[in-house]
């Protein structure tokens, strides 16, 4: 049994333990992925997470569990929030990498209310190549809600062949005509 801690000696906090454990596995182990999966929910583990999903030459399934998790756990904190809504840009913008881009996509509606965020999911929902990047950033508007910016880009995207129904169906959720320009 090891020694109990000493107050000169802590037991090493939870957080640092476990970014200390990420940092020595190899970039394509699936326990990255484990271990972002872990600190679900850990306030203090943001400015980590964050630094995962932005970063490109990190492992594809630890940038979406970290996305994920922004997503669901947004920062309360607005300056926080804008570096968590940079991240989930940067990852939406990593043509490399399809599977993270959905994610990212689909992970900022807490962020919606930023003009960037506002502009990025604007142009994705209307322009991008990859129709689940496409899909997921519409998921986002809608988590973000009703807003007369979000509903004037539901009712731009009304006709469109692919989403164009999905379009139509929130605004009518919202209580608005998807008809009306």
């Amino acid at each position: 049994m090891p020694p109990a801690p000493s107050p000169d000696h802590p037991r090493p906090h939870r957080l640092h333990r476990l970014i200390e454990e990420f940092r020595a596995l190899p970039v394509d182990s699936d326990r990255r992925r484990e271990t972002v999966a872990e600190l679900d929910g850990d306030v203090e583990a943001l400015p980590f997470l964050i630094s995962v999903v932005a970063d490109p030459q990190e492992y594809d399934l630890a940038r979406v569990e970290a996305a994920t998790i922004l997503r669901l756990w947004p920062p309360s904190d607005p300056v926080a929030a804008r570096t968590a809504a940079q991240a989930l840009l940067t990852a939406l913008r990593d043509l490399e990498e399809d599977l993270v881009r959905q994610y990212a996509a689909a992970a900022l509606g807490p962020y919606a209310d930023e003009p960037p965020v506002h502009e990025a999911l604007t142009a994705t929902v209307l322009e991008d190549d990859d129709l689940l990047v496409r899909h997921n950033a519409l998921a986002a508007v809608e988590e973000a809600g009703r807003s007369e910016a979000r509903t004037g880009l539901l009712r731009a995207l009304a006709h469109d062949p692919d989403l164009g129904v999905a379009a139509a169906r929130i605004l009518t959720e919202w209580g608005r005509n998807p008809d009306v320009r």
